[in-house]
């Protein structure tokens, strides 16, 4: 049985991660839905938790065949590891944030993907941006301004305005529906704080 990906795309400040990590707490100790750490060329934060490595160790990974996807933003390099294709490929459903630049290759190269857009109006975006006060993320306006003029087709967007509840359930049916659709015979039964 192949799994499948759901790929979590959207705007700086959206709250992507935040909504991932809801999804993570709901399904718990589920081993069939997985939430692969994402590989950044620079060190975590209370913002953004990932894997860290140095620009020349993200180049070798790279060439060593190392990754699943990866790509470059905001002078940084990203990538999902190699395992987690490998165990989408055993049945599994792995959940990751990922660049909406980078969707058009995943639909051709990796099994059953589905995109989930993550928003939020474009104030709501500015203030987060702007509480993060991490110095990389450069000029603000610059950035959102950027992030708004890639457009890809997405399966579904979940406008992140709300509480985290809310968006969170959204994404955690979605992610269900798409394991049904996988042909998972065994129900999903994630859990709601």
């Amino acid at each position: 049985m192949t799994g499948g990906f759901v790929f979590v795309v959207g705007p700086s400040g959206a709250g992507k991660d935040s909504l991932i990590s809801y999804a993570r707490g709901a399904f718990g100790s589920d081993q069939r839905i997985i939430f692969p750490r994402r590989i950044v060329t620079r060190a975590s934060s209370e913002h953004e938790d990932h894997d860290s490595l140095s620009e020349t160790a993200f180049a070798e990974a790279e060439t060593s065949g190392a990754f699943a996807l990866h790509w470059r933003a905001h002078g940084l390099g990203y990538a999902i590891p190699k395992s987690a294709r490998e165990e989408v490929e055993a049945g599994k459903i792995a959940v990751c944030n990922i660049s909406r630049r980078v969707v058009p290759w995943t639909r051709v190269h990796l099994p059953n993907v589905k995109v989930v857009e993550v928003t939020a109006p474009a104030e709501v975006l500015a203030a987060r941006l702007a509480g993060r006060a991490r110095l990389e993320d450069g000029d603000l306006a610059a950035r959102l301004a950027r992030s708004l003029e890639v457009w890809t087709p997405v399966d579904t967007s979940i406008v992140n305005d709300r509480s985290i509840d809310e968006g969170g359930r959204e994404l955690v049916s979605f992610i269900t529906s798409h394991a049904e659709h996988c042909g998972r015979e065994d129900r999903l039964v994630p859990r709601f704080g």
